[in-house]
């Protein structure tokens, strides 16, 4: 798996975020000769120009977790989607009586944009909605799915491939009777990356406005979630806009007093099973 995004709420470059990245979530994974694509926040128009780059035709499934806009920034600027040799199979699930093919459609139209998905887009696409508990073949991999607790609904993804496995769950709240369901789901995994936007002290109002019920999660929940699970690592993910670069430092080391194989996600990085 590569990293291409790992900001949430909105892109945050800078000189001091340079080391652990700005761009908003955006996850590649590899299983065999099998592509797939968590997410297309900001982080995917880098990914699209890598694909390109290579000269071949893309084949491969987008699997997106919900539609706030840091999860969908980079869609119009996914080089893949404008040539006619790429052919995507999108995922993602339904809401409000809206496909995930009209969901992610209607964020591209005047006065929002100034293209439309279907007057620009060359590639072959098909549209996929998603329930949550659904299981996926594709190739050598096996894609599950989850509902986990975000405003407006999130769905976590589970990937098994040739006896290995990573848990891509971004935009959940902890603290609801959701989260036994979620340790089930995540049970035994070789990489859980895990939303872990704020401190225990930031969530609940002890420094700033309390962030209950926005949604995300805290380091402290990601770790007693990966101890739940017994998982094997433990990636911290979907990071503070706010936080630089030093802040992830002094959070990553509190993390590992209590995990120490926990990282903290940033661009480029690449973790093989």
């Amino acid at each position: 798996m590569r990293f291409w995004g790992v900001r949430g709420s909105i892109p945050a470059p800078g000189a001091n975020t340079r080391r652990y990245g700005g761009n908003t979530p955006c996850v590649e994974v590899r299983c065999g000769d099998e592509l797939l694509i968590f997410d297309l926040g900001t982080g995917a128009r880098s990914l699209g120009h890598a694909l390109v780059a290579k000269k071949k035709p893309v084949r491969g499934s987008i699997f997106i977790s919900h539609y706030h806009y840091d999860h969908l920034q980079g869609l119009p600027f996914f080089g893949p989607m404008f040539l006619p040799t790429s052919a995507l199979d999108v995922y993602g699930p339904a809401r409000n009586g809206q496909s995930v093919k009209q969901l992610l459609s209607g964020q591209m139209m005047p006065p929002y944009f100034p293209v439309t998905a279907e007057g620009v887009f060359r590639a072959k696409l098909t549209y996929t909605d998603l329930a949550a508990t659904q299981t996926l073949t594709l190739g050598p991999a096996q894609v599950r799915t989850i509902e986990l607790n975000h405003p407006g609904g999130n769905m976590g993804y589970r990937v098994e491939c040739q006896g290995r496995s990573l848990v891509y769950a971004t935009d959940l709240e902890h603290g609801t009777e959701m989260d036994a369901a979620f340790y089930a789901f995540a049970q035994d995994a070789d990489v859980l990356i895990y939303d872990a936007m704020y401190t225990e002290d930031e969530y609940h109002g002890r420094t700033g406005p309390a962030r209950t019920g926005w949604g995300h999660s805290t380091w402290e929940a990601a770790v007693q979630a990966a101890n739940e699970a017994g998982v094997k690592k433990l990636v911290l993910f979907h990071h503070d806009p706010s936080r630089d670069d030093a802040g992830m430092d002094r959070l990553l080391r509190q993390v590992r007093k209590h995990r120490p194989d926990a990282i903290a996600a940033r661009e480029s990085l690449v973790i093989k099973l």
